[in-house]
């Protein structure tokens, strides 16, 4: 696994015109440096999923990084996968699976022997 630390934020690197550039600069961002830690497309959005997802970092943060104009365009990194979904939502029916479930009390006018066979508490 490949870590990143601030001295990789800080990183200058020269453009194709012989400029150094560096994340401070608007026209830079960590999509065009030439960095062994970004060196394709695929290195960057796992880059950019991995620190969308990390509760410790402002998604502004993430922002900056990727040197996206608008937050909207970060945000896709927080869209679930398919498994993802399907894996939550099993836990979730495996969590309710070993709760004990006890009804409310019916309000009054109710016969609570016809709410248990119209719920199917009853067989």
């Amino acid at each position: 696994m490949v870590s990143v630390t601030s001295a990789d934020l800080e990183y200058n690197t020269a453009d194709r015109h012989g400029r150094e550039r560096g994340l401070d600069d608007p026209t830079c961002s960590i999509a065009t440096q030439s960095h062994p830690h970004t060196a394709s497309a695929d290195t960057r959005h796992t880059a950019a999923y991995r620190m969308a997802r990390d509760l410790q970092m402002l998604l502004t943060d993430v922002q900056w990084v990727l040197g996206h104009a608008h937050l909207s365009t970060t945000e896709i990194y927080l869209a679930a996968s398919r498994e993802e979904v399907i894996e939550s939502v099993l836990a979730h029916h495996a969590r309710r699976a070993h709760q004990q479930v006890v009804p409310p009390t019916p309000a009054p006018g109710y016969d609570p022997a016809s709410l248990d066979v119209l719920f199917g508490r009853r067989p």
